[in-house]
């Protein structure tokens, strides 16, 4: 049945008034932190808010770079998530191989299950546990007991996206690597890791974001400046009586600005790494 070009051309004018409206709903919420963040305190506090600011300030951005222990919070977790995406990474690239290639086998099927399992228990009941285990281990107040918390939580969902673009290369490939005489562990570097960089992006990316947006761990793990990373440090600014707004919305926003950046640059990577592995008709 054929659509007339008027109704086709209804449809797709209707098709993007509702995704221009999914837009501004999605995007809404972080416009209002960024005019917040510019608005004076006058304008913050009064009873009859309004997106519109008529006096804009630099003055809390002021306050958080220079009056704050903002840029401290932001090289620890700039640092932090930075070794927690490799180290997870490593670790999902070679356990994704095995789960991929050597699935069929009982044991290997065993620990997929266990990986699985493990993703359904919120991160709130191991508190407890890992604190009294970090603590035993010295590492309180350590920038290694947020990395190996986070690696912990970040690696078997790493595994699953590795493991399903593995799925998606034909076994041809590595036997002919083998032939040539190339080792397994030559097989994924010179072979498979080459033709998956969309796949290591989304998955880096993942894990990125996990380390760099979690609260938690590094709330109750860290107690000294020093190693406070970004979250926490952010929550510092809403105090007991009186919250600063201002300010609480310039370092969210200076802290949103990285992942935004990502995300422009490696949006192409991304989609194709998200794909990655689906089956194809």
């Amino acid at each position: 049945m054929l659509i007339s070009r008027g109704k086709q051309r209804f449809l797709t004018i209707l098709t993007y008034v509702v995704l221009l409206g999914f837009s501004v709903y999605c995007l809404f919420p972080f416009l209002w932190m960024v005019v917040t963040s510019l608005k004076p305190d006058a304008e913050i506090r009064t009873v009859d808010p309004s997106f519109w600011i008529s006096s804009p300030t630099f003055k809390h951005f002021d306050n958080v770079l220079n009056n704050s222990k903002f840029l401290t919070f932001f090289k620890n977790s700039l640092m932090i998530a930075t070794i927690t995406t490799v180290a997870s990474l490593l670790i999902s690239i070679f356990t994704g191989y095995a789960l991929s290639r050597y699935g069929r086998f009982k044991g290997v099927k065993l620990f997929s299950v266990a990986m699985l399992l493990s993703q359904m228990i919120p991160g709130v009941l191991l508190l407890i546990p890992l604190y009294l285990v970090m603590k035993n281990l010295g590492l309180i107040n350590s920038y290694a007991s947020l990395i190996l918390a986070y690696t912990t939580f970040t690696v078997p969902l790493c595994t699953f996206m590795m493991k399903s673009f593995f799925d998606s290369i034909p076994v041809e490939m590595e036997e002919s690597a083998e032939i040539d005489g190339c080792t397994r562990v030559g097989i994924i570097f010179r072979i498979l890791l080459p033709v998956s960089l969309p796949s290591l992006v989304a998955t880096s990316l993942f894990a990125f974001l996990n380390a760099w947006n979690e609260f938690m761990f590094g709330f109750v793990f860290i107690n000294d400046e020093a190693h406070r990373t970004l979250t926490p440090g952010i929550s510092l600014f809403k105090g007991l009586y009186q919250t600063d707004w201002g300010s609480l919305m310039a370092s969210s926003v200076l802290s949103v600005l990285p992942i935004v950046i990502l995300f422009v640059f490696l949006q192409k990577f991304l989609v194709e790494g998200m794909t990655a592995g689906a089956v194809k008709g």
